[in-house]
């Protein structure tokens, strides 16, 4: 059963404009109101959560009239592929987005057709993350040893590259979206001194980190083009050559130590227990009482 749709929002899916481009501006209250929906029909918290990020990215996507004309979401769905995104995210995302259509009584708006996704993802070892910057230290290639180190300390999305600005970068806060949230960077102090370093030495004093002769940002296309050639030349395979697995090689990395310190603290938390039984632990020596 389709979710019943917010009375404000219902008038105005009913009563489009009759002048202007076929298209349907998008507000936040058309978000609250699927959201709601969602919430009515007993989703839980983490799937209304999923629901939130998913359907506030695709807001923040859109330009600035916020207008979704035919050919929006497959836009969005090129530009979410260019930015790194797995062909599995993506899916979610559009599907998201196409639900969201159908809420609003748009469905002329929405996506046709998912990505095929191979179920088996290239993962980056460490080791092959270490051979890649070796790699490029002994070929002199300063700029993609940076690159290489950004994705695989940071996690950063392709897309947010330019916003590593010396500005940023002097002031200690990169501030970027994944998945339409805004949120802080967390960058190594390590690395925060050797890109102002790269900076200084290449006379960038303002402006992004990396970028063209002209002073432009650096495409994403030449980035990812850079580090399959850095991949061939310290032999890994080229399918692990984006920034999709730097980062998930970032998140896998994480989620090891995560895991050794919930390990940790298990065993901690049974020694200590193991100590108190030793003073108040039951003596079946001295009997059981009746109560």
């Amino acid at each position: 059963m389709e979710a019943l749709l917010d009375p404000a929002v219902e008038r105005r899916v009913q009563s489009p404009p009759r002048a202007g481009p076929p298209g349907l501006r998008l507000t936040p209250a058309d978000l609250e109101a699927y959201l709601d929906s969602l919430s009515r029909q007993g989703r839980g918290h983490d799937t209304l959560a999923t629901y939130r990020r998913n359907v506030h990215a695709l807001y923040d996507g859109l330009p600035e009239d916020k207008m979704v004309r035919p050919g929006t979401l497959a836009r969005w769905q090129r530009t979410l592929l260019e930015g790194g995104y797995s062909p599995r995210t993506v899916n979610v995302r559009m599907s998201v987005a196409n639900s969201l259509m159908a809420f609003l009584g748009r469905r002329d708006l929405q996506s046709v057709g998912s990505l095929e996704v191979d179920d088996v993802q290239p993962e980056l070892t460490r080791t092959e993350y270490l051979r890649l910057l070796t790699t490029a230290r002994a070929l002199d290639k300063e700029r993609l040893y940076l690159l290489v180190k950004l994705f695989g300390c940071t996690g950063l999305p392709l897309q947010e590259l330019p916003r590593v600005t010396v500005e940023a970068l002097t002031e200690g806060r990169v501030i970027v979206r994944s998945c339409g949230i805004v949120q802080l960077l967390h960058l190594p102090d390590f690395l925060r001194k050797e890109l102002l370093a790269y900076a200084r030495r290449e006379g960038t004093a303002s402006g992004p980190i990396f970028h063209t002769k002209s002073g432009k940002p650096l495409g994403r296309t030449a980035v990812t083009d850079s580090i399959k050639q850095l991949c061939r030349d310290a032999r890994v395979p080229e399918e692990k050559a984006n920034p999709r697995c730097l980062k998930r090689l970032w998140q896998s990395t994480q989620d090891g130590i995560r895991t050794q310190i919930d390990l940790l603290v298990e065993q901690a938390c049974d020694r200590l227990m193991e100590a108190e039984q030793l003073t108040v632990g039951w003596d079946v020596g001295k009997g059981v009482s009746d109560v």
